[in-house]
């Protein structure tokens, strides 16, 4: 068996923030990115369908502020806004609508949130 190369280690964490999943370098195919190590391929990255992407946005966000989306307070779900703005949370299809339910606000409260930011 062969050990594990400590680039894969490494970037695990990465790989799981992002949704993506790591692939053995035999498994790979051509939209997988290559991981190189001194020139060879140590394995690949194949990375998340847009399915969930939402989900992992808001995640990383409520990481970032310590807290759930519904328990932050005014100014904090401001700044949640955004930061899923910046991260282009809300060119997603129903983008304002699961944000809305994932604060506890309605979709009108979400959409002054963005429009105060691009005043």
């Amino acid at each position: 068996m062969t050990p594990r190369h400590p680039l894969l280690d490494t970037v695990q964490p990465l790989l799981s923030a992002l949704g993506a999943s790591l692939v053995s370098a035999a498994e790979m195919n051509k939209a997988d990115v290559p991981l190189l190590w001194e020139g060879k391929v140590v394995a690949g990255v194949r990375l998340p369908a847009l399915h969930g992407a939402m989900e992992r946005l808001i995640e990383s966000v409520e990481r970032e502020l310590g807290a759930k989306l519904a328990l932050l307070s005014r100014a904090e779900k401001q700044r949640a806004i955004r930061l899923l703005d910046e991260r282009g949370a809300f060119i997603l299809r129903r983008a304002v609508e699961d944000v809305a339910d994932a604060m506890g606000v309605s979709r009108i409260t979400v959409y002054n949130y963005l429009n105060s930011l691009h005043r």
